[in-house]
């Protein structure tokens, strides 16, 4: 089975399907849709069999779409929508997304507040213990200075999933010691690693990337393969158009781009971690 863990869709369709920004200071909208439906047909052509639709920064809080997609396609589709950390009713709107619309877990950005550790504040706290109560499965967009509020988070809760997107930013011109951090969240059993914008993370920006190699062989060995996910991004040329792979790329990289990995990392990494998170068969 392959998993893609890690891909945004949207729909321009307001007032359906809002589009706005989430984060503080964002100011990037897109100019045309990037559909579930545009994604479903890569996925088929690539082989890919299940993807996690992750809500996107600039679709505002509302996961409707993530939503509607995951019921349209509930075989192919996995839904994690977004939570605003700032909003006092947002233990609500957790159980109204997972109880009412099918979503399975959210994706926390502490990254976009540098000024507070967003998810430690009391205010959040009903947040933390609806999706604790309701198993929902969290992931989290972040650089190694934000790791401490999610070691508490594992600390606080060792029952839930959670994941780091992005490989935590490793940077490939820092001295490793930056990224370690990100690597010791991985004493926590419940935390997982996505292995994902890797080309984003390089310097050379060119196949294989390899100056990303020793951040993806120092995080394969603290968390093992059987704690590492593969993602990639948008659909269709939207990949192109931002600047990442291709999804055949992407594929590709991690099938012959990094030679350290045995057979039996690539099948975890590419769908059996993902699998055992989601429940898949």
């Amino acid at each position: 089975m392959i998993v893609d863990t890690h891909v945004h869709v949207w729909e321009i369709d307001p007032p359906r399907y809002p589009i706005g920004p989430t984060a503080p200071n964002w100011k990037s909208l897109p100019d045309e849709p990037g559909t579930s439906d545009e994604l479903l047909e890569e996925m088929d052509r690539d082989g890919v069999d299940r993807t996690v639709l992750v809500q996107t920064s600039w679709s505002t809080w509302d996961n409707g779409y993530i939503a509607d997609s995951v019921a349209r396609f509930p075989d192919r589709f996995i839904g994690h929508g977004l939570i605003d950390p700032q909003d006092p009713r947002n233990a609500d709107h957790v159980r109204y997304w997972m109880q009412d619309r099918g979503l399975v877990g959210f994706r926390f950005h502490p990254i976009y507040y540098p000024d507070e550790k967003i998810l430690l504040t009391p205010q959040n706290e009903p947040m933390w213990e609806a999706i604790a109560g309701l198993n929902a499965i969290i992931q989290f967009h972040l650089r190694p200075d934000f790791a401490d509020q999610v070691d508490a988070i594992a600390r606080r809760y060792p029952h839930l999933t959670l994941i780091i997107d992005h490989m935590g930013y490793p940077k490939v011109d820092e001295a490793p010691a930056t990224y370690q951090p990100i690597l010791d969240l991985a004493q926590h059993p419940n935390m997982y690693l996505k292995l994902s914008d890797v080309a984003g993370h390089s310097r050379q920006k060119k196949f294989p990337y390899a100056d990303v190699h020793p951040s993806i062989k120092a995080a394969l060995s603290a968390f093992g393969s059987a704690r590492m996910t593969w993602g990639t991004g948008y659909p269709g040329h939207h990949r192109v158009k931002h600047k990442w792979p291709t999804l055949s790329e992407e594929l590709r990289l991690v099938r012959e781009g990094l030679p350290f990995l045995t057979d039996g990392d690539r099948e975890r990494i590419l769908g059996g971690t993902a699998a055992k998170i989601w429940k898949l068969t």
